[in-house]
């Protein structure tokens, strides 16, 4: 898969088909369409191409009570996207001034006059252009004026589930509910991030602990409590539990701290990278009365996870 940021890198070609989303998280849902593209693309001979936006327009347009959190950063999302067999990934930097782009300047000014778009594949929600009024009805309007077909694929609502991105966030952020999460996302959820020093409490525990920084302060943290997770490291694939919260039978630091126990692992890992797989939730965090009843508890946690990890 090839990925640009500038449309001058892109060769006009008409035999093109293309969709256009922020695709965040990239779940089922999003994998339609990318179905869909690659369909359209194979069946009348063309190349796919993909456009997404960086940052988040929420991120940007702050138009929303709170800061949006992201479920997928652009890395993982190219990486998923070339998972996913498309030829051309454009990578647009959403700014303000180009919020204030038409739909139609957008479409003739991109699509048509620099990608060459012959056929348009779009989500049943689709809408994008300024006061987003670029929705299905006016794309097919100008599809009869520049010459272009638009698929419009279908809601998809496994047992009547309704998918979306903040359906998840929901999910996530709100419940720490990773395993209905892991059902729509067709993947577990994840995060990455840089193994950086603690105050090494888990160690004295008997449960040390790789604590964990993100780069991307805008990616969603699930809710707080403790999960069963999978850690890739290296290339290498452990099981563990991670614990998100504030430590309060050890600290009254307020902070939300990530950090994960690797079961059975030893090896000095600070600075590298980790990848931490959401399998399940566990439970809530506790505030014990003392350490030995959060170490009794510890023992439990990591019996129930390698349960869940086992199965």
């Amino acid at each position: 898969m090839k990925v640009i940021r500038n449309i001058r890198e892109i060769e006009y070609d008409k035999k093109t088909a293309v969709s256009v989303g922020t695709f965040d998280g990239v779940h089922s849902g999003h994998r339609k369409i990318i179905d869909k593209l690659n369909s359209v693309r194979d069946s009348k001979g063309l190349r796919s191409v993909l456009i997404t936006f960086d940052p988040h327009p929420q991120i940007v347009l702050k138009n929303r009570a709170k800061d949006i959190r992201i479920l997928s950063t652009l890395e993982e999302k190219l990486e998923i996207f070339s998972q996913l067999s498309i030829d051309i990934t454009y990578v647009i930097n959403f700014t303000k001034d180009f919020a204030n782009t038409t739909a139609d300047d957008f479409y003739r000014n991109y699509l048509i006059d620099k990608i060459g778009l012959n056929d348009l594949v779009l989500g049943y929600d689709h809408m994008f252009g300024k006061n987003r009024e670029g929705n299905y009805d006016t794309l097919k309007e100008l599809s009869a004026k520049y010459e272009f077909t638009v698929d419009r694929v279908d809601e998809y609502k496994p047992d009547d589930f309704h998918i979306s991105s903040s359906v998840l966030r929901e999910l996530l952020s709100a419940e720490g509910n990773v395993k209905k999460a892991a059902i729509i996302l067709g993947r577990n959820y994840s995060i990455e991030g840089t193994v950086v020093e603690g105050k090494k409490l888990g160690r004295e525990l008997g449960y040390p602990t790789a604590n964990i920084k993100i780069p991307d302060e805008f990616k969603l943290i699930p809710a707080i409590g403790i999960y069963a997770v999978e850690v890739i490291l290296n290339g290498n694939t452990y099981f563990g539990m991670m614990s998100i919260g504030r430590n309060p039978t050890v600290t009254d630091d307020k902070s939300i701290k990530l950090e994960v126990n690797i079961f059975d692992f030893n090896d000095d890992i600070y600075g590298e990278k980790i990848k931490i797989g959401f399998i399940d939730r566990i439970r809530e965090e506790i505030k014990f009365e003392n350490i030995d009843k959060l170490r009794t508890q510890l023992h439990s946690d990591k019996k129930i996870s390698l349960e869940i990890l086992n199965k």
